[in-house]
C-alpha cells in the first residue's frame, strides 16, 4: 500500500485541497483509495461529508483498541474511493502527546488498511510537525509539501525540508516527494516571482512540475462536498491533478 501524507508547517497553503483531489485522482485511476483525515480540525470530513463530525474516524481508532479501521470507512459516489474522517474523539488534544506515543496504533491503522486491500492512502495532517501529525509522517512512505505561491510562504519552505529530512532518521523508508506549489496567479509578478525563487534555491527534485492554480472552482467544490474535478467545468481540475499522481508515481517507481 502507497501512504502518502499531505503535510504543511501553517494553514491555508491548499494542504486539504491538494489531500482531496489528489486521493480522486488515484481513484480515477482505478486503484482502490482511501483519503483518512488526521487533521482534527476535520478540514477534509468537512468538505466532502457533511455529517462527518457524527461519524466515527481516525482519532477515535488512535485512541481506542477495539476500533477497527474497516468500521471506519465512508464511501462515496466513485466505487474506488473511501474516506475516513478525523472522528468523534479529534476534539482530543494529541498534538500534546509524547513524541512516539500513537505510532502503536498508527502502524496498526494502516497495517488494517492494507489488508483491505486498500492499493493508496492519502493521510491529509494538521499543520506542523509535532504530535500526531509527526507520527504519521513516522509511519508513512512518502509526504507531499503543499505551499502557497507566494513570497513570504516560498522563505519558510527550505526549513521545512530540513526539518522532513530530519524526520527520515526515525523513518528511513520516507520519501520526500516534493513542495506543490498551489494559488498560482499567473497573471500576478509577485506570484510567478514565488515559484521561480522557490525553483532557484531547491534542487530540481524537489518542487513538482505540476502547479495548482488559485481558482473558484475548488471553492465551490469544496461548498458542494465534491472533488473539483467533477464539478461543471471541472476538466482542468482533473487534468493538474493526474499529473500531479503521474508525478507521484513516477518518483515512487510505481508501475499501472
Amino acid at each position: 500500500m502507497i501512504t502518502i501524507a499531505i503535510s504543511s508547517q501553517k494553514g491555508g497553503v491548499g494542504k486539504t485541497t491538494v489531500a482531496i483531489n489528489l486521493a480522486h485522482a488515484f481513484a480515477r485511476s482505478g486503484r482502490r483509495t482511501v483519503l483518512v483525515d488526521a487533521d482534527p480540525q476535520g478540514s477534509v470530513g468537512l468538505s466532502l461529508t457533511r455529517q462527518s463530525r457524527l461519524l466515527p474516524g481516525f482519532y477515535d481508532f488512535i485512541d481506542d483498541q477495539t476500533v477497527g479501521a474497516a468500521d471506519l470507512l465512508v464511501p462515496t459516489r466513485l466505487d474506488t474511493l473511501s474516506l475516513i474522517p478525523a472522528g468523534q474523539a479529534s476534539a482530543y488534544d494529541l498534538s500534546g502527546s509524547a513524541p512516539g506515543s500513537v505510532l502503536p496504533r498508527l502502524r496498526s491503522f494502516l497495517r488494517e488498511l492494507g489488508s483491505l486491500d486498500v492499493e493508496v492512502c492519502i493521510i491529509d495532517t494538521a499543520a506542523g510537525l509535532f504530535g500526531a501529525a509527526a507520527d504519521v509522517l513516522t509511519a508513512v512512505s512518502a509526504v507531499i509539501v503543499p505551499q502557497q505561491a507566494e513570497p513570504l510562504g516560498i522563505r519558510s519552505v527550505p526549513k521545512m525540508l530540513e526539518a522532513l529530512t530530519r524526520m527520515r532518521i526515525v523513518n528511513p523508508q520516507l520519501s520526500i516527494l516534493g513542495v506543490v506549489l498551489t494559488m498560482m496567479q499567473s497573471a500576478l509578478p509577485e506570484s510567478r516571482d514565488a515559484v521561480q525563487a522557490l525553483r532557484a534555491i531547491l534542487p530540481s527534485e524537489m518542487v513538482m512540475r505540476t502547479v495548482v492554480p488559485r481558482d473558484d472552482l475548488f471553492i465551490k467544490a469544496s461548498a458542494r462536498g465534491l472533488p473539483a474535478g467533477v464539478m461543471d467545468g471541472g476538466d482542468a481540475a482533473l487534468s493538474i491533478f493526474d499529473h500531479l499522481r503521474l508525478e507521484v508515481e513516477r518518483k515512487l517507481g510505481v508501475t499501472a
